[in-house]
């Protein structure tokens, strides 16, 4: 039955329930400590009501999921439960008295109740009533004994008790013998108060008449209904035994450490019988079926000795009872009892529960803030089970005691999460021993972020280099801001700040990935146009309320290669030429070509070079483009000269230009001006070009035999002249370059260089000049260097005869151009 039990010496119609510690714990949370008493019986079946613990400690029970209403123990929890719709307890599982408390005169189980918001912690005990659920028992079901033929009657036998689990009026009550005519049962009570059934024999046995006797002892209980056990009593008629053995002691005590080696002899009894031989032999043995006695102790069949048989535990039990019975080789038996006292060592360390613990705070809790209520528990008894509990290390909280056993963990100063977002708090709990045990338990606590720093970036200024001419659309810088903050209050969004009064918005140059930070080019870059862009980029968090900061990117475009040299002098669109006087020196500057590029750098640095695959009359500087005399002419060589001049920059791929600079070698001006004037002549069809090479080849064949014949002639007269037309020379007229007249193989002079610049014709200009188009120099009056036209006209007016007429009447005409 279960019900309210009040504290002895109070009324029943009093308090249902007494508040045993009240107090006030802290500043910060209020916990009273009480004491309830239930009573139930045992074996109940689950679910069975125990009491309104709720309605017995005051507390709406509207209110027991929010104040966290709980059972706090190890083997409390296990029996019973609470039900937070309407704050009863019920049974949770099976009771069983006999297997809680054994043979103990009161089966308490106890819990502790806890609330919290204000938090409380309140005393529950739980008597366990026993009921009559076992019957008694014999260790054997069947008792021998042998009975010499010559025992007197009102001889006494001493017989093995049954035991009942039960207690109190439950337990066992008496003993009753089945009918039969030689045997009578009594009791015989030891000096300890424990009740061994004798039995008496009535009249003297013949053991010719009747050498066994089966008899029936029954063993009832006082429950109700009642129970009972029985065994079967064999009795052998022997011959006379007539001394049973007898202890020297009634009661055994002894006292040992729970920590008593395995098979250590804690004590021996012993008993003595005067009888001899058979009769005189005893065996030793446990008179009783309980197992954890058995598991726990042997006794030594014959001589007594008791060993542990096993670890021994103070927790478990504390002490044991044990009959030992002394029993001769004729079946008689003596009894005695062995009572074992267990005492404590401090072996076990205390145990930390954690009752209640939030496993996150935000990070702005201010000082004071409960975080955990923890239990502490020591298993061993007195001194060994007193506990002092403290926080190990260094840390922002503080301990507080909150009632028996248990603590609070508050923070005793402000948190950052930034500086630690995790703590492990480490309680160790420490008894006073000797040598004291400690136990340490980690309460792992996070601290939640609030919003309170703001992104930072790594630099104020960033710079980065872009090649120009880069891909629209590819990525060229990617910038990271730190965020000391977490999730949402971490989450960056980057964006660049613009004004709205640009002309050229930098929106059409430059995009940004708002999440990742990555800067793409919308747009090629020119470095011709723009060498340097400085952006404003901000960053944002998710936070509530949002914090920003902004740096400078700094973007440098770096040049290409992707202009080639442009030729300002000698203009390329017009022919240039360059009038260079016989009498000049080797190394005489004639020319200069003028020559930029819109690149910078090493892209922009130019090499000047002249194209010729044969010795050339001319160099150029390779750095600034002054062309100049390689050599002092002489009177053999060519009049004009067509040299290509080759510009590179020093960029990789290397880009070019060239120009073609006409040099016409000549002392006056009247000297070039006929061959100029053959000029117009090169626009002629290229149709008559291929006609006027064969004549051109049939004359050159003939002059080879001319030359051939007059050489044979005058071999021996005129060895000094290099050429066959020596005789032509006169004291008016140096001797002719015969290579003039090769002139006439292909109509043009060979043209392997180009140049940049030309000078004015005219001399009283010193200064260079871009030439203008070639139909404003007077065809009539220059002379053309190149005589394709000459060729042309003879070819066109008459046969080779007359070829070679107009060709001597050149060379007499040029003659004259050079005097």
């Amino acid at each position: 039955m279960a019900g309210l039990q009040l504290q002895e010496g109070q009324s029943m119609q009093g308090l249902r329930w007494q508040v045993i510690f009240p107090f006030l714990l802290s500043w910060l949370c209020h916990s009273v400590s009480g004491q309830i008493h239930y009573s139930i019986n045992e074996e109940l079946r689950k679910g069975s009501f125990v009491g309104s613990l709720a309605k017995d400690l005051e507390i709406n029970v509207k209110d027991l999921s929010r104040r966290k209403f709980r059972i706090v123990s190890k083997i409390s929890e296990k029996y019973f439960s609470i039900n937070l719709d309407n704050g009863n307890v019920y049974i949770a599982d099976r009771i069983d008295r006999e297997t809680l408390c054994r043979a103990a005169a009161d089966c308490v189980l106890t819990f502790d109740a806890v609330v919290e918001n204000p938090l409380n912690v309140f005393n529950v005990r739980i008597e366990i009533q026993d009921i009559n659920d076992n019957p008694p028992a014999f260790i054997h079901d069947t008792l021998t004994l042998e009975m010499s033929e010559f025992t007197s009657p009102g001889a006494k036998f001493v017989l093995r008790k049954a035991e009942d689990l039960d207690i109190g009026i439950n337990s066992l009550i008496s003993y009753r013998l089945s009918a039969n005519q030689y045997f009578a049962l009594g009791e015989k009570v030891s000096s300890d108060g424990s009740v061994f059934p004798e039995l008496i024999l009535e009249k003297p046995l013949d053991r010719e008449t009747q050498n066994k006797h089966e008899l029936i002892l029954t063993a009832s209980d006082g429950g109700n209904p009642v129970q009972t056990g029985t065994a079967l009593i064999n009795i052998i008629v022997t011959d006379f035994n007539d001394n049973a053995p007898i202890f020297t002691q009634d009661v055994y005590k002894v006292s040992i450490r729970e920590n008593i080696p395995v098979n250590s002899t804690i004590l021996q009894v012993s008993a003595s019988d005067e009888d001899e031989g058979v009769n005189a032999q005893i065996t030793y043995s446990f008179s009783t079926n309980e197992k954890h006695v058995i598991q726990m102790f042997t006794i030594n069949l014959r001589n007594g000795e008791i060993k542990t048989n096993t670890f021994l535990d103070y927790e478990e039990n504390r002490y044991y009872d044990i009959s030992v019975q002394a029993e001769d080789g004729g079946g008689l038996a003596a009894h005695a009892k062995v009572l074992i006292e267990i005492l404590d060592i401090n072996d076990n360390a205390p145990e930390i529960s954690i009752t209640s613990s939030s496993h996150l705070i935000p990070e702005d809790s201010p000082p004071g803030t409960v975080v955990a209520l923890i239990n502490v528990h020591d298993r061993d008894s007195e001194e060994n089970g007193e506990v002092q509990c403290i926080i190990t290390d260094n840390l922002p909280f503080a301990l507080m005691s909150s009632g028996s056993n248990f603590y609070k963990i508050a923070t005793k100063s402000k948190l950052d999460r930034e500086n630690i977002s995790s703590y492990n708090i480490a309680i160790q709990a420490i008894d006073k021993g000797s040598p004291e045990l400690t136990s340490r338990k980690i309460i792992q606590l996070d601290v939640s972020d609030v919003n309170d720093n703001a992104p930072v970036f790594d630099k104020l200024i960033y710079t980065v280099f872009v090649t120009e001419n880069n891909s629209p659309g590819a990525s060229i810088f990617s910038i990271q801001v730190r965020d000391m903050d977490s999730e949402d209050n971490a989450k960056i969004t980057y964006s660049i700040i613009t004004k709205s009064n640009e002309e050229d918005p930098l929106s059409s140059y430059i995009s940004m990935n708002p999440v990742t930070g990555v800067i793409y080019a919308q747009r090629s870059f020119d470095y011709e146009k723009s060498k340097e862009f400085n952006i404003q980029i901000i960053a944002r968090d998710n936070g509530s309320p949002s914090l920003n900061s902004s740096t400078t990117l700094r973007i440098c475009i770096v040049d290409q290669n992707d202009n080639s040299p442009v030729i300002l002098y000698p203009s390329s669109e017009v022919d240039t030429f360059e009038m260079v006087p016989w009498t000049s020196e080797q190394g005489c500057l004639v020319s200069k070509v003028v020559v930029v590029d819109a690149d910078s750098g090493h892209n922009a640095w130019l090499s000047y070079f002249l194209q010729s695959s044969e010795p050339s009359f001319f160099t150029i500087d390779q750095h600034t483009g002054e062309i100049r005399t390689s050599r002092v002419f002489q009177e053999k060589d060519i009049m004009k000269h067509g040299i290509v001049v080759l510009v590179k920059d020093n960029g990789i791929p290397s880009r070019s230009a060239s120009v073609t600079i006409n040099m016409v070698i000549a002392d006056h001006f009247h000297q070039v001006l006929p061959d100029l004037s053959n000029q117009s002549n090169k626009e002629e069809p290229q149709s008559n070009l291929q006609f006027y090479l064969v004549i051109a080849l049939a004359l050159i064949t003939f002059l080879f035999i001319l030359t051939v014949i007059i050489a044979v002639v005058s071999k021996y007269k005129e060895s000094k002249y290099s050429t066959p037309f020596g005789s032509l020379s006169t004291s008016l007229y140096p001797p002719v370059d015969p290579r003039f007249i090769s002139q006439f193989n292909t109509g043009t002079l060979p043209l392997p260089y180009s140049y940049d610049v030309c000078v004015t014709l005219d001399p009283s200009e010193q200064e260079f000049a871009f030439l203008k188009s070639q139909h404003n120099v007077p065809v009539e009056s220059l002379i053309d260097a190149d005589n394709s036209g000459i060729e042309h006209e003879t070819l066109k007016n008459s046969a080779v005869g007359t070829l070679i007429s107009q060709f001597s009447s050149t060379l007499t005409f040029h003659a004259k151009s050079r005097d």
